[in-house]
């Protein structure tokens, strides 16, 4: 029992700062200050044992508040009662403890007269009475942590150490008592000269207030629900609220005293970025308590903030559509140099190694097929000549599924967006070709492409390069179009979808050139009417059949595109009968990743398209929708350039299953950063190291006129 009244440490919580923070101490000098308060603690400890029932009921029946004022009051009781010296105090103690239990039987024990004040004496603290207390639990008022004092080395060995004193109960009965029949109260219930308030309301303890949530791994944040909060509704909770504080805990940096403001406290509510903050201050503007509706990461970031920022570039959606959209709803958004951060330090490494783990599973699928075929073919993020980015994909035929991605900027290419493609395709073929064992590739019609086989890089590589046979198709219609364009040529218009459908019937039928030369020549004698060399069937007559003229114009026209010589030179390419139609679908991916009317940085173009392919690759395989009866669902489409319906089928909803696992993995990243958000540096591979430097501002101020007035633009 200490002398000096003291606030027990493990009910101290401290909810809110003052204005000003106190230096943070360090681990020396908190271990330091642990060991004084722990010995000063230690000298003024008294143990009460068997007595501190009656010492609580002594303590409650006289009003006394602490324990240091029954210690007071016992004392002054005793002086005043006691006409005894020291010496014969001892006296009695020696002739009490010659009466022992051999000399007087026992009986039962009065726990009454046992704890009388009447019956007690004021005895010094023997160690012997006191030997199951080896080793104290000492608790430290600055941390609230315990520790174990070893009881061997006593403060008796101090050339200035008085032993303490203790009341001694039942000391000066002279019957013989059987103590093992008291009941004993464990360590734990010894007297700490402290406030006991277990017969009072547990609102006027100050209980521990649990911080804000934190987030230490990645299943503390990904899968849990979100939703939107309007302030108002938010108040109102927070006014039904009961703070379980009775006065405000902040100390003064300076002298540590407590502020001790009553309350009500105010409360505040504040937008942090997407977050709401609630804060609850004393009148003398000390935080009582704050709390945030988002958990938070290392160096205070909030949660919900890195995470919309992730779900941005995650869900192919632009920054700027979704601040507006913020706005519009009056809600706090991510800044956008934040969202750039985040993007570039985390996100796009993250989605480039998911990628890489998918298209590796892939390749060890493909690995164990044999030969393989591919389809190749680039989509540019914009149209004509201001192409950006050149982004070449290739898709295995059976399987339908993203093999290799290669994005080209056009930096790489000496500012050339002719060649681009050309780069892309030699990327993935060599890639490919060191992966697996490629029998056949096909490509659109790119003469640059073709040449690489001819007479260029892959002349002799045992790679087969074969033509879009759509696209064919599509070439050949525009030739006859453009002939029936002419003057005495309009019949032709009428041929163009017949002459079409021939090809790719050719094309289908044909096992070699031979065949199909067999088959394709039939249709000059086919449009004039005479159908001896042809191959089908008996022909219905109808009256809107309009049939050339031999030695016509149009005829002649027909001719030429029919036989031309450089065309019939690649016409086996055809013959393959393939098409990357499937690539078209996944270029729609890319667009709903990386649009054309945005710009993106190239580490983040690449990730968008890689975002992409794992969209396609995950949900190709989707089967179709069924109707309550199980029936395959359709949906029609109508197309405006040829007026014409068009009958897809409807596939299941997407699941989006693996955006958890990119998550994850992007979380992962910024917790095990042990910094915050790092300053954006540009990266050794990036493009723009390789274009025109940038010039300054102020020498495009100088420079750039303006349109109308000529002349240079307003600096001020």
């Amino acid at each position: 029992m200490a002398e000096n009244e003291k606030q027990p440490a493990s009910t101290t919580v401290i909810l809110g700062q003052t204005t000003r923070t106190p230096k943070r101490k360090t681990p020396f000098q908190l271990a330091e200050n642990k060991k004084r308060l722990d010995a000063e603690r230690g000298q003024t400890r008294v143990s009460i044992g068997i007595a501190f029932q009656r010492w609580r009921k002594l303590r409650d029946s006289k009003g006394l508040k602490t324990d240091t004022m029954v210690a007071i009051f016992l004392l002054d009781s005793y002086e005043r009662a006691s006409t005894v010296s020291s010496t014969v105090v001892h006296q009695m103690l020696s002739e009490s403890d010659r009466k022992s239990s051999v000399d007087t039987p026992q009986r039962d024990v009065n726990v009454d007269d046992f704890n009388d004040l009447k019956n007690s004496l004021i005895d010094w603290d023997d160690d012997k009475r006191h030997s199951r207390l080896e080793t104290e639990s000492m608790s430290s008022e600055e941390d609230g942590e315990t520790m174990e004092v070893d009881a061997e080395y006593t403060d008796s060995e101090d050339e200035n150490f008085l032993p303490p004193i203790c009341v001694r109960t039942g000391g000066n009965l002279k019957a013989n008592l059987d103590l093992d029949q008291i009941p004993t109260i464990s360590l734990e219930d010894t007297v700490h000269d402290a406030f006991d308030n277990s017969e009072e309301s547990p609102c006027t303890e100050i209980p521990s207030v649990h911080e804000s949530l934190k987030v230490d791994v990645e299943d503390d944040l990904i899968g849990r629900s979100a939703s939107i909060t309007y302030q108002n509704c938010l108040k109102q909770l927070v006014d039904y609220l009961i703070l379980p504080v009775n006065h405000c805990p902040a100390k003064n940096p300076n002298t540590r005293e407590e502020c001790m403001a009553p309350k009500p406290f105010e409360i505040q509510i504040k937008s942090k970025g997407t977050a709401s903050a609630v804060e609850w201050l004393c009148p003398n503007g000390h935080t009582v308590w704050k709390w945030t509706s988002q958990p938070t990461l290392q160096h205070g970031s909030l949660a919900g903030d890195f995470m919309l920022a992730c779900n941005i570039l995650l869900s192919g959606n632009n920054f700027s559509k979704i601040a507006l959209l913020f706005k519009f709803m009056n809600m706090g958004m991510v800044s956008a140099h934040n969202f750039v951060k985040i993007q570039d330090a985390y996100c796009v490494d993250a989605i480039k190694d998911f990628w890489e783990k998918k298209r590796g599973d892939i390749i060890q699928q493909l690995q164990s097929k044999g030969p393989v075929v591919i389809l190749g073919d680039s989509r540019m993020d914009s149209p004509g000549f201001s192409v950006q980015y050149c982004t070449y994909s290739a898709i295995e035929n059976d399987s339908k599924k993203v093999v290799n991605l290669v994005n080209i900027d056009q930096r790489e290419t000496q500012i050339n967006s002719l060649v681009m493609e050309k780069m892309g395709f030699i990327k993935t073929l060599d890639r490919l070709t060191k992966e697996l064992q490629v029998l056949e590739i096909c490509t659109d019609v790119r003469p640059q492409i073709s040449a690489l086989f001819n007479e260029g890089k892959y002349k002799d590589c045992g790679v087969i390069h074969t033509l879009d046979m759509w696209h064919g198709a599509k070439s050949l219609g525009k030739k006859i179009h453009m002939a029936g364009q002419q003057k005495g040529c309009s019949l032709l218009l009428h041929w163009t979808k017949h002459i079409c459908n021939h090809f790719w019937h050719c094309c289908k039928t044909a096992d070699n050139f031979n065949s199909f030369l067999d088959l394709w020549i039939s249709i000059l004698h086919h449009v004039v009417g005479e159908h001896s060399e042809c191959h089908h069937g008996p022909l219905v007559e109808t009256s809107a059949k309009v049939w050339l003229q031999k030695n016509s114009l149009a005829y002649q026209k027909l001719r030429e595109i029919v036989l031309d010589s450089r065309w019939l030179k690649t016409v086996h390419k055809y013959l393959h009968f393939r098409s990357t139609a499937d690539l078209e679908s996944f270029h729609n991916h890319i667009l709903m990743y990386a649009g054309k009317r945005y710009s993106f940085s190239p580490p983040v173009h690449s990730a968008r398209t890689m975002l992409a392919a794992i969209d396609y690759n995950h949900h190709v395989d989707r089967p179709a929708k069924r109707k309550a009866d199980g029936s395959i669902q359709y949906c029609k489409l109508f197309n405006k350039k040829y007026k014409k319906w068009s009958l897809y089928t409807l596939k299941v909803e997407k699941d989006y299953r693996y955006i958890s696992d990119i998550q994850a993995a992007i979380l992962q990243r910024r917790l095990s950063s042990r910094v915050g958000l790092p300053r954006r540096t540009p990266r050794p591979d990036d493009p723009h190291n390789l274009g025109v430097p940038v010039p300054t501002t102020q020498q495009l101020l100088h420079e750039q006129a303006g349109r109308q007035t000529g002349c240079t633009l307003p600096q001020h």
